[in-house]
């Protein structure tokens, strides 16, 4: 282990693993794969062609050092990777390459990345282990870790796919440093989301931070993932409730991602504006107060973050992609509200109307915190 490097164990019985986070570590990601009991086993990475050409040099130098025989395995980078068709054609690149049954998947980028390798271990000869190793803070601090996985479709995100735990997460700080400024800012999304709905602390520890600083701490990182691990503890398959929290700003969100060509506007800066959305209903639902509110806007504006509805995108549209979502139970409104921060649950007194409502809103500048 590298000192002092933060631990989070992901408590599923026989589906258990660790999230390791360290500056450096994917130069031992061979060493730490072999310690999670994946030695002799032929290693698939999968990686978008942007990340590839950035990291997969280290990580197949550490992973031949360790014994490993390698196989890279690129996609183009962006959400419209995120498909059927690419799934099939790693799962036959992979053949080709010689992987069978005792073979494993190396995710190596983002959320894309990510979901998309997950789907191609889950389904590759009935399932593969795969090993999560996120570039980006999205992926980082929530979609590479709790087993979620899945491709688009044309009628929206995410509606085919498994839940497939990982069998380790590797999370390597450094790699945020090459990531582009709207690419890096796009991921603090998701960790305001943590904070609004389990930790009203970090929130104040999110707007300490100077957002052009491409340095964040590992310990923040292990924060957050250690929120994401205790929710899945819970509710693994999203059956309980518990896990739903997790969708705070995601159902209008994900209509708003799905509205645009996909990649056009990337998922953070959907679930931005899906965030504004939430807490505009939680603050006339669930008595969340407006100051609360307004400050929760104010961090996303700080990582410079959306809050305004282009105009091209039209209500209708978005409340026709929302039809489709998953988090639409037997068509009732599963919607996540707070009633302060730290504090979030789910209500289904919120009706179609009230939904028109907060995506019109989204039209108008919010008033400063």
């Amino acid at each position: 282990m590298l000192a002092g490097m933060p631990t989070v164990h992901v408590d599923l019985a026989e589906r258990s693993y660790d999230v390791l986070v360290a500056g450096g570590i994917l130069h031992q990601a061979g060493e730490f794969i072999v310690q999670a009991g994946l030695a002799g086993r032929r290693a698939a990475i999968i990686s978008d062609e942007t990340v590839a050409r950035l990291h997969a040099g280290t990580l197949v130098n550490s992973l031949e050092a360790a014994g490993f025989q390698p196989t890279l395995h690129t996609v183009p980078a962006g959400e419209v990777s995120k498909s059927m068709g690419q799934a099939e054609s790693l799962c036959r690149a992979m053949i080709r390459g010689g992987h069978d049954r005792k073979s494993m998947v190396i995710a190596l980028g983002g959320g894309v990345v990510g979901d998309l390798a997950g789907f191609v271990a889950a389904i590759f000869q009935r399932g593969l282990p795969i090993v999560q190793i996120p570039t980006t803070i999205v992926a980082q601090v929530d979609s590479s870790v709790g087993g979620k996985t899945g491709v688009n479709v044309t009628e929206g995100k995410n509606l085919l796919g498994s839940f497939h735990q990982p069998s380790l997460v590797l999370v390597d700080p450094e790699t945020l440093c090459t990531l582009p400024d709207r690419e890096f800012h796009e991921g603090f999304a998701e960790a305001i989301k943590h904070a609004a709905i389990r930790d009203a602390a970090m929130l104040d520890e999110l707007a300490a931070l100077d957002p052009a600083n491409r340095e964040v701490s590992a310990d923040l990182i292990a924060r957050n993932i250690a929120i994401k691990a205790r929710v899945v503890e819970a509710d693994e398959h999203e059956t309980r409730g518990v896990r739903a929290l997790l969708n705070f700003g995601h159902t209008i969100g994900h209509g708003i991602e799905a509205s645009v060509p996909y990649g056009e506007m990337l998922h953070g800066e959907a679930i931005s504006l899906g965030m504004r959305a939430a807490l505009f209903l939680s603050e006339r639902h669930a008595g969340l107060a407006p100051e609360s509110a307004a400050k929760i806007r104010g961090l996303l504006e700080r990582f410079h973050l959306p809050l305004v509805l282009p105009e091209a995108i039209t209500t209708g549209t978005v409340m026709e992609k929302l039809a489709t979502d998953k988090k639409f139970a037997a068509g009732v409104i599963r919607f996540v509200v707070l009633d302060a921060p730290g504090s979030a649950r789910v209500s289904v007194a919120i009706t179609h109307a009230d939904l028109r409502e907060a995506i019109e809103d989204l039209r108008e500048t919010p008033l400063p915190p």
